[in-house]
């Protein structure tokens, strides 16, 4: 016997697309004209939810069967851990997240790159070719200078936030007709 399953059509729950695309606008805002103040402030609520997921990772542990106990135990030790870190210290966190992410993408942008150059002659054709290089110049240049980078993620954060809020907004109007 098959049960029915009831599928809300997107429309049904435009006010939520509206109200993301709201929080995206005033974090873009807050991004764009108070970068410092609003990078500590989402870096401790980075920390709590760290916090927080740590402490249900290990909770989870002993509840859940599903996953394995260790990864749990692993999950929840590094969420508590990172957390505490965190909230300690918030101002380290607020310069060392922004540059880890500048690092890791200037990383991942030179890896990507060197494998889309070789897909391109690989037989991946010139699109392929030209977005490895793409990439390979995007992590170069990240990695070329991380303090100058991390210093434009609010701002390049605010401006996607912004766009995105837009987008969500329209969507939700869109949607809702």
């Amino acid at each position: 016997m098959a049960t029915a399953v009831s599928q809300a059509h997107p429309s049904a729950h435009w006010w939520v697309f509206l109200l993301e695309g709201i929080a995206a606008i005033l974090i873009g805002i807050l991004l764009l004209t108070d970068p410092a103040t609003t990078v500590v402030a989402i870096t401790i609520f980075l920390g709590f939810y760290w916090l927080f997921v740590g402490v249900l990772e290990l909770v989870r542990m002993f509840v859940d069967r599903s996953v394995p106990w260790i990864w749990s135990l692993l999950i929840g030790v590094l969420g508590i851990v990172a957390g505490i870190l965190v909230l300690n210290h918030p101002l380290f966190a607020a310069v060392i997240l922004p540059a880890s992410l500048v690092l890791y993408l200037g990383v991942l942008g030179i890896i990507m790159g060197i494998f889309g150059i070789i897909g391109g002659f690989a037989g991946g054709g010139i699109g392929s070719f030209l977005f490895g290089v793409l990439n390979l110049l995007i992590g170069i240049l990240l990695l070329s200078s991380p303090v100058a980078a991390t210093l434009a993620v609010p701002f390049v954060f605010g401006i996607l936030l912004l766009i995105e809020g837009v987008a969500l907004i329209v969507w939700a109007f869109r949607v809702r007709a």
